[in-house]
């Protein structure tokens, strides 16, 4: 009787619900805790609500729930139905369960907290559980959470890229800038990849957008001028990418000059590729010596870098029309430079140049992205790549969706 009364506790359970008995099997380490109610009892039907009577009973479920102890705890109990004069023979809502699982709620919130730390492999033997059975749990709770979301686009959003595995397989994200979550996830980097994305929502919802983060990438830029209203004027290129053009441009330069230098016996550039590309604020000292010396070199490689470092310069003005006339300093000096890379760097920007003076309209940049972008690849890191392209969606979602992953009703937690 003591048992009993203490599994109806740590179960929370009200009436009419009851525990009938606690059943301990010492050699499988398993407690089986049988669940019923009264006999008469009404119920309400899950659809309208109605209270009727019992119809039938399903055959006994078992319900996995939190471990007492060491041992393995189970819940029984055989689910009523009702027959609604509306909606036909439903099932009763069971207060310790979700429909169709075989989990109660405080082992579902458990095994969230604890696929949010692992990874899915490690998480299942944590939770004593197989892999599939950690798998659909982790589902669960991204179909759970992505149906409470809502239907709201974000008005600021991000649109990028990620490369799922080798051989160029990429997805396309869309993140909120605001909230620093992943919105959706399309399969390719194609028109129509985003393009999904727009038309799920309604002509109204579109026009809410206010600004729209992306790189040059053609593709996205039809999508949204062909489903957003006034996308010209919303989209901002991402000054990131921009900036990976010129970086990718000095690169360039460096191969060039290092191959005519070698060839005439000159090792001036051998292994300096790192120290043009890094930040001189990262380096160390040793490196910043020596960058210092190739500075102080009449090396083509270093005019690449002086301009480069320039147009960092452009995103620092407080106004379109100062931006504007340092760019036409800037593209002058680059397209006069004598350095095809750079100068095939700065008409590429310069084809695109409306969209990239739009930051200081909307003043974003896919940095939100780019985080979530490093924090999806830990996430495949951990989980040693994902090769079937569902289970990369829904891990991603489940740790950068910004979902309220837990069960709506919980009997002694609330939802997180």
């Amino acid at each position: 009787m003591e048992s009993v009364e203490l599994y109806r506790q740590l179960l929370g359970l009200t009436a009419p619900w009851t525990v009938e008995r606690v059943e301990l099997d010492i050699v499988q380490q398993q407690v089986a805790v049988h669940v019923g109610h009264p006999a008469g009892q009404r119920f309400a039907c899950p659809e309208c609500g109605q209270e009727l009577g019992v119809y039938d009973h399903q055959a006994e479920r078992v319900w996995r729930h939190l471990d007492s102890c060491q041992f393995l705890t189970y819940l029984h109990a055989r689910p009523p139905r009702v027959s609604c004069p509306k909606h036909g023979v439903r099932q009763v809502t069971l207060p310790w369960a979700q429909a169709n699982s075989r989990f109660t709620h405080l082992f579902e919130a458990l095994a969230i907290d604890v696929l949010l730390a692992a990874n899915v492999k490690r998480a299942a033997v944590l939770l004593r559980i197989t892999w599939d059975e950690a798998w659909h749990l982790m589902e669960r709770a991204v179909a759970r959470g992505r149906a409470a979301k809502g239907t709201e686009m974000p008005v600021k959003m991000g649109v990028d890229e990620k490369a799922i595995a080798k051989g160029h397989r990429y997805m396309t994200l869309v993140c909120d800038l605001e909230q620093a979550t992943i919105e959706y996830i399309g399969e390719d980097r194609k028109e129509e990849s985003l393009a999904a994305y727009f038309d799920a929502f309604q002509q109204e919802a579109r026009e809410k957008v206010e600004a729209i983060s992306l790189d040059m990438w053609p593709a996205y830029i039809n999508a949204c001028r062909d489903k957003v209203p006034g996308a010209d004027g919303k989209m901002v290129f991402d000054r990131f990418h921009i900036m990976r053009h010129a970086v990718e441009a000095v690169d360039k330069v460096r191969k060039q000059e290092h191959r005519a230098l070698m060839e005439g016996g000159d090792d001036t550039l051998t292994k300096s590729k790192y120290l043009w590309l890094t930040n001189p604020e990262n380096m160390t000292d040793k490196a910043r010596e020596r960058f210092a010396e190739l500075k102080s070199c009449n090396l083509k490689t270093g005019r690449a870098w002086a301009l480069k470092e320039a147009l960092r310069e452009l995103w620092s003005y407080t106004s379109e029309a100062w931006a504007l006339k340092f760019w036409k300093r800037w593209y002058f000096w680059a397209t006069h430079s004598r350095l095809a890379p750079m100068i095939e760097a700065a008409k590429l920007i310069a084809r695109h140049l409306p969209n990239v003076l739009t930051y200081f309209t909307h003043r974003i940049t896919n940095a939100v992205a780019e985080g979530l972008n490093s924090k999806i690849a830990t996430v495949q890191k951990r989980a040693c790549g994902y090769r079937n392209p569902d289970h990369f969606k829904i891990a991603v979602y489940f740790h950068c969706g910004g979902l309220n992953l837990y069960p709506a009703v919980l009997t002694h937690t609330k939802v997180r």
